[in-house]
């Protein structure tokens, strides 16, 4: 007698569980390199890149703290807390989530309840009724608890869970790639900013110098030693670096209004102090790379497009299983009675149960059409995950290309900056001494400084080549940080 019950008790949990149809997740392959082909620049001493200590070689945590500014670092932390972006980012991950659990409740039966009184008298005119069997209305009382599961046999709702899942998961690797993204760009926007007052202070300097040469022309065309036109260039030089010097003021304003509203601030209520930056502040670290293989666990939109992936597997199954035959379990239990007095008691009750099998034998191609695209769909979210992988290895080859050619740069422009300035010094003696036109000073000036405002460019693209390798690298994240849901 425990045989037979054993093998009922068994059937019965295997109805309950089902078998899963559709095809099973497996990653796909992702054309890459065994090694990036562009290398990081070898550090030089006094070109202000930063010579990395072991502890360095990963940006963990805070990865802007590396650049060693204080400034930057206070204005960072408040991108989570007040940039409304990511806050965009973050009810939409919480709106994933809920799905979840919205489609887990699929696996379990749903309960409803439906009391009612009502009172009815039939007509005694409605056709083949027997007159003789005519009333003036009779009373319901209903008290009716109705249960309603369907028996997941091939997957369906286990696979609906899953798609679930990983789109939440998906949707906290957006929220992981929209942060790390405006980090960069906070980042990014304060080394333009830090750029604009290098350059608002270098020109600042040059109005300077170019006012006290429009006066020496002036006392040497008072003495005779000079002729108008010296005069009038030296003017023309002096008007022409004013407009420049207004001119970055407007970049500025425009950088910072930028970073205000990345930390979620009016741009009435935010200044931020001048700074300049300068040859060897902040510093330029190095930032490893590691092999192009890591890259897909270290980019949270890599994580994003695979995830998307594998939800979109769980479509297929889905789609599957509408093959199959659908499977309800349904019962019914409560109390009828004709009158409040007789409602509840014993003999009132009723109750119906059974399952019941449905099965779709045409339905003119739709289920077929329905799993076609599905595979399209998945084959769509394959190449878009091959995309993104590509697109990823090449934004680090560029900016690793970018960072070596610009060490290469800077020092070439040092060289040029230096030797432009020895030449506006000795052509302004030349000028004092009366050897050479004043027209070859204003060359010189101009020549030196173009130049000066090269290394400050120079230095800036550098910064910003390095915050967008970090972002290109992932900066912190690992898809270990994906909520296991």
């Amino acid at each position: 007698m425990k045989q037979p019950l054993r093998v009922t008790g068994s059937s019965l949990l295997l109805l309950l569980s089902g078998c899963m149809v559709g095809p099973k997740y497996v990653k796909p392959d992702v054309p890459a390199a065994p090694s990036f082909k562009e290398a990081a620049p070898a550090p030089q001493p006094g070109d202000g890149w930063k010579i990395a200590n072991p502890s360095d070689q990963t940006a963990r945590g805070n990865w802007w703290e590396i650049f060693g500014d204080p400034q930057l670092n206070a204005l960072e932390e408040q991108v989570d807390a007040s940039n409304q972006t990511l806050k965009i980012a973050e009810a939409n991950f919480r709106q994933a989530r809920a799905a979840i659990r919205f489609n887990r409740a699929a696996e379990a039966p749903t309960i409803g309840v439906s009391p009612s009184i009502s009172s009815v008298r039939d007509s005694a005119h409605q056709p083949y009724f027997p007159a003789s069997q005519a009333n003036n209305g009779v009373g319901d009382f209903n008290l009716p608890a109705d249960l309603s599961w369907e028996i997941d046999l091939w997957g369906r709702i286990r696979r609906s869970v899953t798609a679930a899942r990983e789109q939440a998961q998906a949707s906290a690797a957006d929220m992981a790639a929209v942060q790390l993204s405006l980090h960069s760009e906070l980042a990014i926007d304060y080394f333009e900013l830090r750029s604009a007052d290098a350059q608002k202070k270098l020109l600042d300097d040059t109005v300077k110098a170019y006012t006290e040469a429009l006066h020496l022309t002036e006392n040497r065309f008072e003495g005779g030693a000079a002729p108008k036109s010296d005069v009038e260039q030296a003017r023309t030089q002096l008007e022409q670096t004013r407009v420049l010097d207004s001119d970055v003021s407007i970049l500025r304003a425009q950088y910072e209004h930028a970073i205000a509203i990345l930390i979620g601030k009016p741009p009435a209520l935010f200044t931020l102090p001048p700074l300049p930056l300068n040859a060897n502040s902040p510093s330029i670290p190095t930032i490893p790379t590691g092999l192009p293989s890591e890259l897909l666990e270290r980019r949270p939109d890599i994580a994003a497009a695979e995830r998307r992936m594998a939800s979109a597997n769980e479509q297929i199954g889905i789609a599957q299983a509408a093959y199959y035959p659908t499977l309800i379990l349904s019962a019914l239990a409560g109390f009828q009675g004709t009158s409040a007095l007789n409602w509840l008691n014993w003999p009132s009750r009723l109750w119906a149960v059974g399952p019941t099998l449905s099965e779709t034998l045409f339905d003119a191609g739709r289920r077929r059409a329905t799993k076609e695209s599905a595979l399209a769909g998945y084959d769509a979210t394959v190449a878009s995950y091959r995309q993104t992988a590509l697109t990823a290895f090449q934004e680090v080859e560029d900016n690793l290309s970018a960072l070596r050619i610009l060490n290469t740069e800077a020092r070439q422009q040092h060289n040029a900056t230096s030797a432009a300035e020895d030449t506006l010094h000795l052509f302004q003696n030349r000028y004092e001494g009366g050897v050479d036109t004043y027209l070859q000073v204003v060359t010189a000036q101009t020549t030196a400084l173009n130049n000066e405002r090269n290394d400050i460019d120079i230095r800036r693209r550098e910064l910003e080549a390095s915050v967008l390798l970090i972002k290109a690298t992932g900066g912190s994240w690992t898809t270990s940080k994906l909520p296991p849901l």
